[in-house]
């Protein structure tokens, strides 16, 4: 009897802990200041840069194909990313806007900061 509490005491607990972790990394938390630690640290880094550049670009990546997905880009939403170098371009775009009202934007949705600097950086 005992060894069955525990068993959906573990599994509860589990459970529980599972959806804490999930909820800590839904969009709506990941923040501006989320993003920016790792676009910022692949310059500053020589030991971890080259992996903090691949957690910012794959972000920015992920996020300029599910716009192009959807068709948010080009001519007709006024966003036009550039096509070579797409990612080390707006990354640097990307630190410039924050920098530019760091109070005002390093708390921000990280969704929300890529959409301006797009519009703001990208404008077709």
């Amino acid at each position: 009897m005992r060894a069955i509490v525990f068993s959906i005491a573990l599994a509860s607990s589990v459970a529980f802990s599972c959806q804490t972790f999930a909820e800590s990394f839904s969009g709506a938390n990941y923040k501006a200041s989320d993003l920016l630690s790792p676009c910022q640290e692949s310059d500053n880094d020589a030991r971890w840069g080259a992996a903090a550049e691949t957690e910012c670009e794959q972000y920015i990546m992920g996020f300029v194909d599910a716009l192009a997905e959807v068709g948010a880009v080009g001519s007709e939403s006024g966003m036009c990313p550039p096509v070579q170098n797409t990612a080390d371009e707006v990354r640097w775009a990307f630190m410039r806007w924050i920098h530019a009202d760091y109070t005002d934007r390093i708390s921000m949705p990280a969704a929300d900061a890529m959409l301006a600097t797009l519009k703001e950086h990208f404008a077709c």
